[in-house]
């Protein structure tokens, strides 16, 4: 196996963007919520701890990024340049590494994250400018890479590289991972502009500044649609004290006065989450918090005491209002159980999110006409519908060509486009179920008189809404324009 010797411990981290470097300065969903990257600062954070110099670029935080790319990469070279990428992020991330590549071709490309994770090796079969591969938790394997002193790579596991004869090597998955509570709080002072650079979405949080934090990892369930390529099905925590330490920091560092938990299960381990609120209560902080939750985990006495200690909002995944649509996808498919949970969220005086999602395998007129009568049976705040992306780590991935058509583009593969059709639709229904679906929302009294109480909950929400009124009128002109004048491929 090869050996390697850092020249020296500088290291650039890089989150690039999820499409077309010049369509960055017409991006609406960067006014509407922009999340900092949160596992690329962990990363930085660790390396920071072990004494390693760190810059960190987030694309996604500034109108021009390659500007600030090309600067640090001629006045502070790193040995090393880490990108975190999403499917649809993973054009720009090759398209940065051969940016340094051409400045530098000494200079060390790793990329890690979801996409990186799902792919593996194959991603080195088809991209001379990228060097290694993480796959799963980046913190450990980057730091191993930047400290390498001759030891072989293959001892680093979660890693994969060329070996001299330029075949890709992968060295098995990572066995030992890291305590969370021994990682230090994420690098936000490397992140610049932070935290007023960062936005939550709108009408999701009552107060500034705000700010995002993830305080566990993985998730033991198996739905068919949900990428689990980084965390496998494991499941860790921070600890309780943890928690409210980092929440405490943010307050006292930053100012932030409310956060919202990307976690994927807040409350799978109940007597965290008890424990956690407690401390938020004996010692409060003046800040609230959002969460998700899984409808197993949650229940009215849980429910009350989050209240209680801060929580503003709830999203829960629901997905589709169909039962046999859903068995099909979901562990403990119980539409009822689903229903009554909602139920709870708002008698605990929460503001409720819906997660849903349109065009998963099994869809049709009817499963969709199921989804819109169940979900508007129920008392939801607010509702974000995704058109489902077959990931390359989901379940659904490797056989996604039986159920339906499928255009592999990842700058397509964002939520945000139907890039697969299930049988019997087509692309341009799935579109008009879609505006359906939120045209329907948004004329519900109980949705217009939510985003009216706006107006002293979240009155900053509305300052932005105004504020960026007339591109979001652009934006949906815009795609209006398209779906009356471009035709299906379908």
């Amino acid at each position: 196996m090869p050996k390697y010797q850092t020249i020296d411990q500088r290291v650039l981290l890089i989150h690039p963007l999820g499409y077309a470097a010049q369509e960055s300065e017409r991006d609406i969903l960067r006014l509407t919520n922009t999340m900092p990257p949160l596992g690329l600062a962990s990363v930085g954070a660790w390396l920071e701890k072990h004494g390693v110099d760190v810059d960190i670029v987030d694309c996604f935080a500034m109108p021009r990024p390659d500007h600030r790319i090309q600067a640090l990469l001629h006045e502070r070279p790193p040995a090393f340049v880490g990108l975190t990428c999403t499917t649809h992020s993973y054009p720009d991330a090759v398209r940065i590494a051969r940016l340094v590549k051409a400045v530098n071709p000494e200079i060390k490309t790793v990329i890690g994250g979801p996409h990186a994770s799902g792919m593996g090796k194959i991603i080195l079969n088809h991209e001379a400018a990228i060097d290694f591969i993480v796959v799963g938790e980046g913190e450990s394997p980057m730091l191993e890479l930047v400290q390498r002193e001759g030891r072989d790579l293959a001892e680093v596991k979660g890693l994969c590289f060329r070996d001299t004869s330029g075949q890709a090597v992968f060295t098995g998955l990572q066995t030992k991972l890291l305590e969370l509570d021994s990682l230090p709080f994420p690098a936000y002072h490397k992140l610049p502009g932070y935290p007023g650079t960062y936005t939550l979405p709108l009408f999701n949080y009552p107060r500034t500044p705000n700010a995002s934090c993830v305080a566990s990892r993985g998730c033991p369930y198996q739905c068919s649609y949900c990428d689990r390529s980084v965390f496998r099905r494991t499941f860790r925590c921070n600890s309780a004290e943890y928690l409210y330490q980092h929440l405490q920091y943010l307050h006292q560092r930053w100012g932030i006065r409310h956060v919202n938990f990307y976690d994927d299960q807040f409350t799978l381990q109940r007597e965290r989450v008890e424990k956690f609120c407690r401390l938020m209560l004996d010692q409060p902080l003046g800040v609230s918090f959002n969460c998700a939750v899984r409808a197993e985990h949650v229940d009215l006495p849980l429910l009350k005491l989050m209240k209680a200690a801060g929580c503003w909002m709830v999203s829960l995944g629901i997905e589709t209002g169909d039962p046999e649509l859903l068995a099909r996808h979901r562990q403990n498919s119980d539409l009822e159980m689903l229903a009554e949970k909602v139920r709870d969220i708002k008698r605990a005086g929460i503001r409720t999110k819906a997660l849903m999602m349109i065009g998963l395998p099994g869809e049709n007129e009817q499963t969709f006409q199921n989804t819109m009568k169940y979900l508007f049976s129920l008392p939801v705040d607010d509702v974000n519908l995704a058109k489902f992306t077959p990931f390359p780590g989901s379940p659904l991935y490797q056989e996604i060509h039986r159920f339906g058509q499928f255009e592999e583009n990842f700058e397509k593969m964002d939520c945000m486009n139907f890039v697969f059709i299930p049988e019997g639709m087509t692309r341009a229904r799935l579109d008009q179920l879609f505006a359906k679906f939120y045209r329907r929302h948004f004329m519900r009294p109980r949705t217009l008189w939510g985003y009216l109480t706006m107006i002293w909950r979240s009155p900053d929400s509305w300052r932005r809404f105004w504020k960026y009124a007339g591109s979001y009128l652009a934006f949906a002109r815009s795609n209006q324009r398209i779906r009356k004048t471009k035709p299906s491929k379908l």
